[in-house]
Parts: C-alpha cells; structure tokens; sequence
C-alpha cells in the first residue's frame, strides 16, 4: 500500500491584482523527503510555500496535510493548525528572548518540566549545548540558524517549510550548516519544502526538485534527471553556463562544425540548437593537424583562445572558433592558461548534447513531426 504523502499541493493557482503568480500547481512530498523549489526571483515559489503555510490562500486548487485537505474552497485551516514547522531566511528569531526561550516559544511560554528537557534535547542536537542563557545578539549568523533550527524542529512537526534560510550565511559556514541541517531534518522524518534560486543549493539538498518559471512547474523530478535530462534550453542554463550551437535539420540530422548530430523526430528545415555545458567540451592544442575524429567525440573544430582564466579548482577557457566567429567556453580541471591567440581544437563529448528547437523564429511552425515526449537527452 502507497503511503499518503506528509504534504500534498493539488493544482493551486493564485493571482495579485490580475497577474497570475502561481498557475496550476501540483506536487507531492513523502515523509522523509526534500522537495525543493528551485527558480528565478518572482516565479512564485515563495508564493507557493506561504500557500502551503496557510499565510496566503490560493484561488483554486487544494493543499492536503496527511491526506486532510487543510485548504479548499470549502475550508482553509490557519498555519497553527497544520502542524507545520517554518524557517525563514532572517532567522526570525526574538531579540529579548533567551536561545532557550526561543526555541520554547514554540511548545509554550513556560520553561518548567517537560518543555525544559525537550529545549535541552534539540540544543544539543544542535550543537548548542550551553547556549540557552545567551541572547540572539550574542551568537554568530550559523548559531543563529541553528537556533530558529532547533525552535522549527522541537514541536515535531509533519512537515518543514524552508524559504532560503541559508542565504544569510556567508559561504564558508554555509554548507556545513546545509549537511547538518539536511541531516536533522531526515532523522526527525519530517517532509520538507524547500525553496532556493541556488541551483547547487537544491541539487545538494533535494530528493526531487520543481524547476519553477513565470508561476508553473517546467520540469520535476530527481535532481540527477533534472540536470542530465533537462526539458529545454532555459532548464539547462538554469544549472550552469552552457554553449549553443546552431542548426538545420535535414534528413533527420544536423551538420554542424562538429559533424553530423542525429535529430529524430525533428521536420526538415527546423532549426535547432546543440546544447553543451564548458566541462563536456574537450581541448587539445593544435600541433599542425586536426586530432582524428571519434564516434564519441565527431570532428573537431579549430579556434582561438581569446582569454583564459584560474577559477580555483578549474580553468575557464573561451575560445572563437574559425568556422564563424562564435565564441564558446570550455573548463578544465586544475590550472590551464593558453596565452591569447593560442590556436586550439575544440571536440563535443556527444553523450552530454542536448538537442532543442531553437528559441527563435523558426522557418517552419511546429519543429516536431509528432507529440512525442521532448524532455530527454538528444545525443548525436
């Protein structure tokens, strides 16, 4: 039997003065699990997470805790009533309160008794054993996160709503603060709702991710499947920088500098773009001849290095190529520094291509010969 899931969001749409900002929105969070809500400032995924709280109610759809339908058209529970815990990105904690006496606020006003202990045990799992008499003021921003963590968790809540609370963080605490919490949070079993903009944020938090853009879902799934297989071009360049290649479609495939790219399903004519991130292109220095061509890799395309740069564990490299003058970008592990001008070979690593229509005007309507699922990898 399919257990019901901790939280559940059944096609919510939501308007501010005629403008949709969340438009037919469903997903699922099982117990135990990180959903993490990942897009551009304005995609509505903070609106999401105050619907989800009770803050804010939607326009149509339903939000279900436990399989109990929390809000509807009928009803609409306040976020007291849900068993949901909440983190915010200022930490939200009481300036004239203790460390303890805030992470009591949430199991009542009194530190007598059982509330006492329960505050003892969630600071020490915390690591802030010792820290109950101090106020906010006095602690550094991690301890101050790990506070409003201790307060979130110490009602034991169903589940966890997160809105960004590591960006306040500067980067050296940061991801240690990220796996400490992460790990709390899977021993206690609570479902978590987490929102970001970083991409690396929720691809080393999440169970699934939800790539938001302009209100709705455009894509879910595991963040493996959401990084390897992305759904179009802005999902892909939403992970990191990518390099575009553009061609036509003839006979179901596309010549490119770099050889022949096989376009199934693609009519001819249609024009399509080869997507690859800088960490799959391959650099060799020219030595007089072309290296040879591979299955793997096609024929490589000659240009040159226009600047070069130390990133700390890699090298970025951008090159324009010969053929037309485009510039692309390449990485390379450690520290690789090829003076301007120096000319090089650049080769695709095929199994790491996506092929897409292109986001411009096309010269025919519909690039697709049929409705085919288009969310794959496409390799030459």
């Amino acid at each position: 039997m399919t257990p019901t899931p901790r939280l559940g969001l059944e096609r919510i749409s939501k308007t501010y003065a005629g403008s949709p900002a969340v438009r037919d929105v469903s997903f699922e969070v099982d117990e135990g699990h990180v959903m993490c809500l990942l897009g551009p400032s304005g995609c509505g995924k903070s609106t999401l997470l105050r619907i989800a709280a009770g803050v804010e109610r939607q326009d149509s759809g339903v939000v279900r805790v436990d399989g109990r339908v929390v809000s509807g058209d009928a009803s609409h529970a306040p976020p007291e009533a849900r068993g949901i815990g909440l983190m915010f990105q200022d930490f939200a904690l009481f300036p004239h309160l203790t460390v303890a006496q805030n992470v009591a606020f949430g199991l009542g006003r009194s530190l007598n008794g059982a509330r006492s202990a329960v505050v003892g045990q969630y600071l020490e799992r915390v690591g802030l054993s010792g820290y109950g008499a101090k106020f906010p003021h006095e602690l550094s921003g991690g301890e101050q996160q790990r506070v409003a963590l201790a307060r979130a968790l110490a009602p034991r809540p169903r589940v966890m709503l997160m809105d960004e609370p590591f960006s306040g963080l500067d980067q050296r605490l940061r991801d240690s603060v990220r796996d400490e919490t992460l790990a709390l949070l899977k021993e206690e079993g609570a479902a978590v709702l987490l929102v970001t903009h970083e991409p690396e944020e929720a691809l080393r938090m999440a169970d699934r991710i939800a790539l938001m853009r302009g209100g709705a879902v455009a894509q879910v799934g595991a963040p493996y499947h959401v990084y390897n297989h992305p759904v179009d071009r802005k999902a892909a360049a939403f992970f990191s920088d990518v390099n575009v290649i553009h061609g036509e479609v003839r006979a179901r495939q596309t010549d490119t500098p770099f050889g022949l790219f096989l376009t199934p399903g693609m009519v001819d004519r249609a024009d399509v773009e080869i997507i690859i991130r800088p960490q799959h292109l391959k650099i060799e220095e020219d030595r007089g001849a072309p290296p040879p061509s591979t299955m793997r890799t096609g024929v490589p395309a000659r240009g040159h290095v226009t600047r070069a740069r130390f990133m700390g564990s890699e090298s970025l490299i951008e090159v324009r190529m010969d053929h037309d003058g485009s510039l692309l970008k390449a990485t390379v592990p450690g520290a690789y520094l090829p003076g301007a001008g120096a000319p090089l070979w650049l080769s695709l690593r095929r199994e790491h291509c996506f092929v897409f229509p292109c986001e411009r005007q096309s010269k025919v309507g519909n690039p697709w010969e049929d409705d085919r699922d288009r969310s794959g990898k496409r390799p030459g």
